[in-house]
């Protein structure tokens, strides 16, 4: 609990973490719920509020028990969603009295990529161009795991809803990354390029849970491989409609067409034909950071917040994650200082 008292002593009022599924429900809703980690999970959320600190909870934030890969190829298969919405109860049962804020998913958008594309992540697959993993197919699996944890995320809003929500008097949304792009050169197809991009980011799982479908671009582009929801699903997502957005913004990018341009794959931004970039005519976008690919580039954040806020129609939105990285370790706060006022001047200032 020193961690706590840290947070305390700096005046933290709220303090964001995940329930890790396989510490709950090893084997799913196969096997028994694990008292141990149900201890574990109320002794932080006791602490946090004995101190006055508000937990933000995460139910799935990448882990998932073995015995649901084994046994049906995990977010594969549809029958994942009943063992979310299983475990999702579980959570909302145990902890709910007390959290009164919770995200389904922490950045399925980018799981989807990392495991099923890229096969950075585990389970590790893909197929060529974007890997060369032992299974998987890149251009079929990420839309496939995606709808069914848009689904499963769905039915965990149902459950909260009709189950839990009037009485614990909590919120339910979801957290997605949320990069930002400007056009390479501000010509048709670098800023049609743009417009792709973001479609197959954040909008690939917030349009279909807020507007009901994915978004056109989308459909233009991946044709039958992009699963469609029947009318029974779209009159689900109709109703669980979520209390707020959560997003991870860390960098800005300039993108470039490779769809009237021959262009490298792209492992993050490739499945929407286009290539990211960091500088323009010797320039870099923004300075450089401890993490390869993120610089920083503080009028994003307020291009984001704003873009989603009109995409949207004004629904509530968190900045769950975003942060610069300094390798080597910083010996001053003078970077980290400079950080904070640069993004709050681009977020408050024009504002103010």
């Amino acid at each position: 609990m020193e961690d706590i008292e840290l947070m305390h002593s700096l005046g933290v009022n709220s303090y964001r973490f995940s329930i890790a599924w396989t510490r709950i429900l090893p084997r799913g809703r196969f096997g028994d719920v694990n008292p141990d980690g149900v201890a574990f999970y109320n002794a932080i959320i006791d602490a946090l509020w004995q101190k006055g600190i508000q937990p933000f909870v995460t139910i799935f934030h990448y882990d998932i028990p073995h015995e649901l890969d084994e046994r049906y190829g995990g977010w594969l298969s549809p029958e994942i969603q009943k063992d979310f919405g299983y475990f999702a109860e579980v959570c909302f049962k145990m902890f709910g009295d007390r959290v009164k804020f919770w995200t389904t998913i922490n950045e399925p958008n980018l799981l989807t990529k990392f495991s099923y594309m890229d096969g950075w992540y585990p389970p590790c697959r893909c197929s060529k161009p974007f890997g060369n993993c032992a299974f998987g197919n890149s251009s079929i699996e990420p839309y496939i795991v995606a709808h069914n944890m848009i689904l499963s995320h769905a039915n965990a809003v149902s459950i909260y809803r009709n189950n839990y929500q009037g009485k614990q008097g909590g919120q339910i949304g979801i957290t997605v990354s949320a990069r930002w792009y400007e056009p390479f050169r501000n010509t048709t197809v670098d800023l049609l390029a743009v417009q792709r991009a973001i479609s197959f980011n954040a909008p690939w799982f917030l349009d279909p849970i807020i507007l009901g479908d994915y978004p056109p671009e989308m459909r233009q582009m991946l044709g039958a491989n992009l699963p469609n929801f029947t009318s029974k699903e779209k009159r689900k997502l109709q109703a669980t409609k979520l209390d707020f957005i959560g997003l991870n913004h860390y960098t800005t990018v300039y993108l470039k067409d490779c769809i009237f341009s021959p262009c490298a794959v792209d492992p993050i931004d490739g499945d929407a034909r286009v290539v990211s970039l960091a500088e323009r005519d010797g320039v870099l976008i923004g300075e450089p950071t401890g993490t390869p690919y993120f610089y920083d580039v503080p009028h994003g954040m307020e291009k984001v917040v704003m873009h989603y806020k009109q995409r949207y129609n004004n629904t509530p939105t968190y900045i769950t994650e975003n942060a610069i990285t300094a390798w080597p370790p910083m010996t001053s706060l003078t970077m980290q200082e400079e950080f904070i006022i640069s993004v709050a001047t681009s977020l408050f200032w024009p504002r103010q």
